[in-house]
């Protein structure tokens, strides 16, 4: 169901051609990267936070880690993970899957500058064994980002 969302999703932007399904597992960034071909950092991993009781969505480059003294400057509390049922609930994708794509709620989504210094980078697309490749500029326009 999740992959199909992500494909409806893309389908009404005339790209869910460019949707990738691999025979095997995509779910974490090593695996992924392997996959895809690609070093890790350019895999797009997408992370589900809570503030206050609220989700987010942050997109940060596959190397990357959330910096928790700038979270918290930036929204005011510590870091907070979604569980995974709750990320299933929010995104409508199970962990190993989740994108800023094709969303069960409308929840805001962050993208980190970490993605910046890649042309293209690989989020996944709604299921352990897919992903779609994105331009920067087209990551900032179909993820609907909050902000940078």
């Amino acid at each position: 169901m999740s992959l199909e969302a992500v494909r409806d999703y893309f389908s009404q932007r005339g790209i869910d051609h460019r949707i990738e399904v691999m025979e095997v597992s995509t779910a974490t960034v090593d695996e992924a990267a392997k996959a895809h071909q690609v070093v890790p950092d350019q895999i797009a991993k997408t992370l589900s936070f809570k503030v206050q009781d609220d989700p987010i969505l942050i997109v940060v480059s596959g190397a990357s880690r959330i910096d928790n003294k700038k979270y918290k400057q930036r929204f005011g509390k510590k870091a907070k993970m979604l569980t995974p049922e709750e990320v299933l609930d929010v995104t409508g994708h199970a962990v190993g899957g989740v994108c800023p794509f094709g969303l069960a709620q409308n929840v805001p989504v962050y993208l980190d500058a970490s993605l910046k210094k890649h042309a293209e980078v690989i989020p996944a697309a709604g299921a352990s064994n897919s992903a779609i490749r994105l331009t920067i500029e087209e990551l900032e326009a179909h993820s609907n980002c909050s902000e940078w």
